[in-house]
């Protein structure tokens, strides 16, 4: 058995030593310093920790990092392009999104991968796609109102007519 687990994280491809009992949460926080992927319930209810594999939202707490060997990670760190922010961060920070800001990477998140299968969603769609990641401020308006706005940004950016 190979003692090594190499993927590709943010665009780079990186190892990490094998270990049983190590989720991908912990290996992006404690081995790769990448401390935006945030510990929330540690049961994969919450979505603080959600980051796209293979570009699906998945909630790191509940991945071992045998799962992730050969595949791609993109966390909050990885969506910017250079100095510019993603759109859905960009709409975030224009509609002031987030209170605390505990669950605003793994809401960013839930939404980039959201929106990649959905890129003309209604407003009803927006909520129910949102739904499982959780804000305990209540923010929640203004978020479903950035993934509206991101939503429009990211289908111009396309070339797409905006409905």
């Amino acid at each position: 058995m190979d003692d090594i687990i190499d993927f590709e994280l943010n665009g780079k491809n990186v190892s990490i030593p094998r270990s049983n009992e190590q989720t991908l949460l912990w290996a992006l926080r404690n081995h790769f310093g990448l401390t935006g992927t945030k510990y929330g319930c540690g049961m994969g209810y919450c979505g603080a920790c959600t980051v796209l594999l293979n570009d699906e939202t998945v909630r790191t707490c509940m991945i071992s990092m045998e799962d992730v060997a050969g595949k791609r990670v993109v966390t909050i760190e990885g969506i910017a392009s250079g100095e510019t922010i993603h759109p859905v961060q960009q709409a975030f920070v224009d509609h002031d999104a987030m209170q605390c800001g505990y669950c605003t990477p793994g809401m960013i998140m839930n939404a980039v991968g959201f929106l990649h299968k959905h890129p003309h969603p209604t407003h009803e769609e927006i909520i129910s796609g949102m739904d499982d990641n959780y804000c305990r401020c209540g923010a929640h308006p203004r978020i479903v109102a950035a993934v509206e706005e991101a939503a429009g940004t990211m289908r111009n950016e396309k070339g797409k007519d905006i409905k």
